[in-house]
């Protein structure tokens, strides 16, 4: 029986989708740009001519890939901001499953911290920041400090204790991100906020009580913007650096005030991470194929990181039952 000339058309597109999906070459196919380096190669090729780079299995086309799944400008931010809120929802219910929603006690600036609080033996089964020395107490069970659990130094960057305190944490992030974001790239920008992140709770450890939240990984944003300022001599940078120093001011007065639990040695650590990064780091996103590889694989790495301390926090507490 003879087929219409729609009937063979649709097989032919058939078997060309097909033998495009085998790894077949594909008639009439469109150049391509390599993720890595940018360079417009073949529609059938699967390393890039200029860099050597494989299109297909590397980091920089599955950073490409997965750039797709995330928004255009700033998906490193949105990412942080995400798993941030993701984590505070499920502590959020937790809590609530334990002793239900309760209304903050008490009045006035007391009531309006504790808005949405979380409790701490969530926050501790969640990967809150704890001592180091030698071991401390939840509702009566010891366990061992931050040094024998190190995925806590990530967790906590990523946990945050009430309503008020993610909200004010993710506004700031959402403020200062985008800006060294654009600054740096994604995958730098990444492993600054969770490098500088774990470094505030390093310094944080050696105190004698429990600690979650973003903001030593946000001082660690303004370390590197202060960095990235000095000695720069242009009106925009000194009016920023001058910026800078005022919220560093506010910060170390908010650190002072008694009742708000601020962590001050997650906020030194962090700054203090970031003022060195800022320092070492190049303050422009990369350009050479080298830079980009470098840049890829930091940004894999701080991800990955990430993602495995949370898939080790969600173990633990399969295996506690």
């Amino acid at each position: 029986m003879e087929l219409s000339p729609r009937l063979r058309w649709k097989i032919d597109r058939f078997k060309q989708k097909l033998g495009g999906a085998l790894g077949g070459k594909r008639e009439n196919g469109r150049p391509k740009l390599c993720p890595a380096c940018g360079t417009l190669v073949g529609s059938s090729a699967t390393r890039c001519h200029q860099c050597g780079a494989n299109l297909m299995f590397s980091l920089a086309a599955a950073s490409r890939s997965l750039s797709k799944l995330m928004p255009e400008t700033s998906p490193a931010t949105y990412g942080i901001l995400t798993l941030s809120c993701l984590m505070y929802a499920i502590s959020l219910v937790w809590t609530m499953r334990l002793s239900g929603f309760e209304m903050p006690s008490g009045g006035g600036l007391g009531a309006i911290m504790n808005l949405g609080g979380i409790a701490s033996s969530v926050l501790d089964r969640l990967g809150a920041s704890v001592p180091l020395f030698p071991f401390y107490i939840v509702s009566g069970v010891v366990h061992p400090g931050d040094f024998q659990q190190p995925w806590r130094f990530v967790t906590a960057v990523f946990l945050h204790g009430s309503l008020l305190h993610m909200g004010f944490n993710m506004w700031v992030l959402m403020d200062i991100g985008p800006m060294i974001e654009d600054l740096y790239g994604s995958a730098r920008y990444l492993f600054i906020y969770v490098v500088t992140g774990i470094a505030g709770y390093v310094l944080s450890s050696f105190s004698i009580h429990f600690s979650v939240g973003g903001s030593g990984a946000l001082l660690g944003l303004i370390g590197v913007m202060l960095a990235v300022t000095m000695g720069r001599k242009s009106a925009s940078m000194q009016m920023l650096r001058g910026q800078i120093i005022r919220w560093l001011i506010y910060i170390a007065i908010l650190g002072l005030l008694p009742g708000l639990h601020i962590d001050n040695m997650a906020h030194l650590g962090g700054f203090v991470a970031g003022f060195i990064l800022g320092k070492l780091m190049v303050d422009r996103a990369p350009v050479a194929p080298e830079e980009r590889k470098r840049a890829y694989l930091l940004g894999w790495a701080s991800a990955l990181l990430v993602l495995g301390s949370f898939a080790l926090v969600a173990f633990l507490n399969l295996r506690a039952g």
